[in-house]
């Protein structure tokens, strides 16, 4: 499970380094309104998906991968945000 969340994390990083012509990534990671729109759209989706019960995990994935890229375009690494976590526990 966390496997497939950290090669979504390598792979920004990766094509933040080594973009890809044509590449949806790229687009996201290079585009940081494109991103942030795509985050609060894909954020809405979900929220109308759980309430209407349908689609939820793919509007879910949706979230994971757009706000993974929004993330890594704004230089926010996910190291950081996992520290910042690890602080609250109680």
């Amino acid at each position: 499970m966390l496997n497939t969340l950290e090669s979504l994390f390598k792979l920004a990083r990766d094509r933040k380094n080594n973009p890809v012509d044509g590449s949806y990534t790229n687009k996201l990671l290079s585009d940081k309104s494109l991103s942030k729109g795509k985050v609060l759209e894909e954020i809405n989706e979900l929220i109308e998906a759980v309430e209407k019960n349908s689609n939820k995990i793919h509007e879910a994935a949706d979230v994971f991968y757009h706000l993974i890229m929004y993330l890594e375009a704004n230089d926010v690494k996910i190291e950081d945000v996992m520290e910042e976590l690890n602080k609250r526990k109680k």
